[in-house]
Parts: structure tokens; sequence; C-alpha cells
């Protein structure tokens, strides 16, 4: 599953670590939208009203060196359900997901968010030729479950908020199965917040940032990659995915970090791709090039790149490839990757990394 695990470990990572600055809080909220058809083939799903309701557990992060870099931000885990535009062919979802909201302003009255989630969901209806031959969209039962929005918050007393949310929910296997065009739900959200403990706001000291010349103290890892990739025709045969990647990252900024990689893949699927053409392991090999922004928060960071391939014998997708996701980066040296790559807005497949950094070193250190 796209973006899920690794995801599920910051919430559990940071609620493990407990602080008398930080602020515990639950919510309840109730959604409504509409199911957004983002492919022609989908036209005839969009039938019933979006209807759905997330419970959510998080505390607001103060006391780390690193959280006012982004104002204090919120994390936690959602509890979410819904049915998906159509009951009679898609059913409903169920799921639960790790989130961070990173706050736009400093005010401590009213609070405007941005919010990432990631997790596993369960639908209740998937694809079958025979007796459910028009669910394009979903082919497994388990799903990832992401939610991008923005949120308002407006605290009416000390331990009370009342939220106002848009956002979009989003349920897809991540190219493991097909057929998989995934669902985008649009939602307009109202909620109630409740503070647990409500602690005064405390001023940590914030982090000093060593500022080294542009080819200096680079990170050096390899990782190495597996997956599985299904193709059409729908009930076909999986074909696992084989990856390495060895990269450079540095953090420029207490919110800039970049990473460069050079990538050796082995995707097994090609030899269906024009069987009339002989291949071999060694002509299928894909050697690509690859530049991605991070996001750092602490030791978990947020990746966004693009990359071109070098050596594409065969071109099946196109000459360049995106990935999404996110890395972990243990203090022993060990890297964990959880990351999408596609080819545009067509996902590849998830790449499931463990890696290692050789010379591992936190670029900041407390005053």
């Amino acid at each position: 599953m796209k973006l899920v695990m690794l995801f599920f470990l910051l919430p559990i990572v940071l609620f493990g670590q407990e602080s008398k600055k930080d602020s515990w809080e639950f919510s309840v909220k109730g959604k409504s939208g509409f199911l957004a058809a983002h492919r022609g083939t989908m036209g005839h799903l969009a039938k019933d009203r979006l209807l759905a309701g997330e419970f959510s557990f998080y505390k607001r992060v103060r006391s780390k060196s690193w959280s006012s870099d982004y104002r204090n931000p919120y994390v936690g885990i959602t509890l979410y359900g819904s049915n998906l535009g159509n009951r009679d062919i898609l059913g409903y979802g169920f799921g639960g997901y790790g989130f961070v909201e990173f706050p736009w302003t400093r005010s401590e009255k009213f609070v405007l968010t941005s919010k990432v989630g990631a997790g596993l969901g369960i639908i209740t209806k998937v694809y079958n030729k025979d007796s459910n031959p028009k669910n394009v969209p979903m082919s497994s039962y388990v799903n990832a479950l992401i939610c991008l929005g923005v949120q308002g918050k407006w605290y009416v007393k000390p331990n009370h908020g009342l939220m106002l949310s848009l956002d979009m929910t989003h349920f897809s296997n991540g190219a493991s199965k097909v057929p998989n065009l995934g669902v985008n739900m649009m939602f307009v959200g109202l909620g109630y917040s409740y503070t647990v403990a409500n602690k005064e706001p405390k001023v940590v000291d914030a982090r000093t940032f060593q500022h080294v010349p542009f080819f200096k103290s680079w990170n050096v890892s390899l990782v190495g990659i597996l997956s599985e990739k299904q193709i059409f025709p729908t009930g076909g045969k999986r074909y696992p995915v084989f990856a390495l990647s060895g990269m450079l990252y540095k953090q420029f900024k207490p919110k800039v970090g970049m990473e460069i990689a050079l990538d050796v893949i082995s995707k097994q699927s090609i030899f269906n791709y024009r069987e009339y053409i002989p291949k071999t392991q060694g002509s299928i090999i894909q050697v690509g090039a690859y530049l991605g922004y991070n996001v750092p928060l602490d030791r978990f960071r947020f990746v966004l790149g693009m990359g071109a391939y070098l050596r594409d014998r065969y071109d099946q997708d196109g000459r360049f490839y995106h990935r999404v996701g996110m890395r972990y980066q243990c203090e022993n040296g060990l890297l964990f990757n959880l990351v999408l790559k596609s080819n545009w807005a067509k996902a590849d497949y998830v790449e499931y990394g463990v890696g290692y950094t050789f010379n591992y070193k936190a670029r900041y250190h407390a005053k």
C-alpha cells in the first residue's frame, strides 16, 4: 500500500514522547461531498451524495526543537468511514490514517492548517467481471487511504473548538492490481474538538543550523527496493520489481532538503510488453537519474521529485517518472523508504525499500 505503514510511524513515535508542553485533543467531524469522476470511464458512478464521519485523536507538538519551524504542527490518528458515491457498485469505505497538520498562522485562537494523511482502508465492493463489471476504480478490498486538505479551527473556549474543512479523500491500491483508477472524494466538513490537556504555550529553544558549502556534508545512502506490478488484462499475472537507488541527500534549511539519485530498475512486466520483441534480463534494465525536493520533519521526511530514464530500451511508459512519498532515517543509519513511483498521473508501482546511510549525521545541534 502506498504511503501507509511509515506514515503511521510518525504519530506513534511522537505520542510515545510525552511532554508537558504538548496539548492533547480529540475531535469528531461529519463530512458531505461528491465523487469526482477523474476519468471518462467513471462517469456512470457518481450517483449518491457522499456522507462521511471521522474521529481523530492528536496532539499539538510544541516540545520538539524542530516544532517551531512548522508553527507547532498537529500530529495524530483518524478513524474514517463513508459511502463511496455509489452504494450498489462501490459500496462503503472504512479505515484509519496517521496525519500531520501544518498551521499557517501563529494565532492560538484561530488556527488555519493544511493537512496530509495516509493509512489503510477497506472497501466493501470490488471489481468482478461477472457480478460487478462496472466497478472500474477498485479491484482490491484493502487499499491505501489518503487525505489532503485544509482546515480552520476556532477555539471558542480554551478547551472547545469548532472546525470547518475542505479535503480530498482517496482510496487506491497503488497499481498492485488492476483495474485501479481509484476514487477521489471531495468533502466539506464540520466538526467539534475538545482539548483534554490544554497546556500553556511555552517557548522551546530553536535549532541552530550549520550552513556549509553546497558540495559538502551530503549524506550518502544505498536503498534496495522490492515491489510488484499487475498489468492488463484484468486478472493477469503479477510481476516482481527489483531496484537499487544510490542517493545523495542534504538539508539546506529548516524546511528544505534535496536528494539526487541514480536508479537501476528491473521491472519484470516489461517481458510482457510487445512480446514479439526478444528480451533478456539485461535488456530490460532501466537506469534513471532523479532529483527530489524533501520536507524534513526531524528524521522523517516527505519526498516529491522527478526523474528521467538514461537507459530504457523499450520506452514503455515515456522518458520521465515521478515520486511522492516518505522516508525515515534511523540514528543507526538504517533508512526506510515508502514511495509511489508514477509516470505523470499514472501509478507505476509502490517502492518498498530498506537502505543504509553510510555517513548519517544530524545537521541540527542544540544551543
